[in-house]
């Protein structure tokens, strides 16, 4: 069996029970979370994913999607790909 390190990490209260409460729900614990990170971590050699500063457009879309407005809805795939002019 593989030896275990203790990570001790500080977080925002409220970050914390939210993220352990929708990992709950996935069926993880944030231990199992947090060794799924840095597994990740190493197989990509850095953060699995972009962090990046959104643009204001991209925000301006984040927000009005937040508020439900300019929403397409579509019944499916074809649908969406007929809407989108593809």
């Amino acid at each position: 069996m593989a030896k275990t390190a203790m990570i001790r990490a500080r977080a925002n209260e409220d970050v914390k029970a939210e993220a352990e409460a929708i990992l709950n729900r996935l069926g993880l614990t944030l231990s199992e979370a947090v060794n799924l990170f840095l597994n990740q971590v190493r197989l990509y050699r850095g953060l699995p994913f972009d962090v990046r500063i959104p643009n204001k457009t991209t925000l301006r879309t984040f927000k009005k999607t937040d508020e439900g407005k300019e929403l397409v809805k579509c019944k499916d795939a074809d649908d969406m790909f007929r809407k989108l002019g593809i």
